[in-house]
């Protein structure tokens, strides 16, 4: 399934008790309208509470394909679900992908009331040209800890493919893509590199804490509504198995 949502309101992707969460909305609905005891989501990737996305990928077992019409007539207005089909058995949302797209959108000028839940307000001037340079020395593979909260048994190491920034008008948008990301990274290293844009840190220095052994307490994360999942990619059918036994292996440094 193709998924879209406004974060706004949810406390995130993951199911959590007492919380409004997207995946609990999804799995609760699903069931109600198929008719069954139990849906189970596996996702491309979990946001966190207040981010958005126009591309997030799911994908569950059931015997036949869900008509997204019917499925949206029962959902709340901030989730959609934008397109639903059968795929091979050895497809896997998460461990399948090849990689993640997200973008941030920022502005050093005022913020109209209709935008504020999905463009962040930065009260300084940024130099789109600070921003883009210090983002260049980020790209390729490297151990990201200090701009990720490390998960128990999960690798820190990622490809780092796209970060770069461009202005449109007063409002200044990053295109940000890896092959997968660590639990906040996109939103620690848009929050190192906004510091860089407005003059405070020099544009080498994000580069300078790829060699950290644990998460930099200098970094800080950037707000969550700024942040959008824009797009998952998949190889193609005859390679689906052979993706996710590659991402399901722990990489290190020397064998990336």
């Amino acid at each position: 399934m193709d998924i879209s949502y406004d974060g706004t309101d949810f406390s995130g992707w993951a199911r959590q008790p007492s919380r409004r969460t997207v995946c609990g909305v999804l799995e609760d609905t699903l069931a109600q309208i198929l008719r069954v005891p139990q849906i189970r989501l596996t996702v491309a990737g979990r946001t966190d509470a207040g981010v958005h996305a126009s591309g997030q990928v799911a994908h569950v077992d059931l015997a036949e394909v869900p008509e997204p019409y019917r499925l949206n007539r029962a959902l709340p207005g901030d989730i959609r679900i934008l397109g639903a089909r059968e795929v091979p058995f050895d497809f896997d949302a998460r461990f399948s992908a090849l990689r993640r797209h997200y973008t941030y959108r920022v502005s050093d000028a005022v913020v109209e009331p209709l935008q504020r839940n999905h463009i962040v307000a930065w009260p300084r001037p940024l130099d789109v040209s600070l921003l883009n340079a210090a983002a260049q020395t980020l790209l390729g593979t490297h151990d990201f800890v200090a701009f990720c909260k490390r998960r128990e048994g999960a690798t820190t190491i990622r490809e780092l493919q796209r970060l770069e920034w461009h202005r449109s008008d007063d409002v200044l948008v990053a295109e940000v893509s890896a092959d997968a990301f660590c639990h906040s990274m996109v939103r620690s290293l848009v929050g190192a590199l906004l510091a860089v844009g407005e003059g405070r840190k020099s544009p080498d220095w994000p580069a300078t804490l790829l060699t950290a052994e644990s998460r930099s307490s200098t970094v800080t994360v950037a707000p969550a509504h700024g942040l959008i999942l824009t797009k998952v990619d998949y190889p193609p059918d005859d390679r689906l198995a052979a993706r996710a036994a590659e991402t399901r292996n722990v990489r290190t440094l020397t064998e990336a």
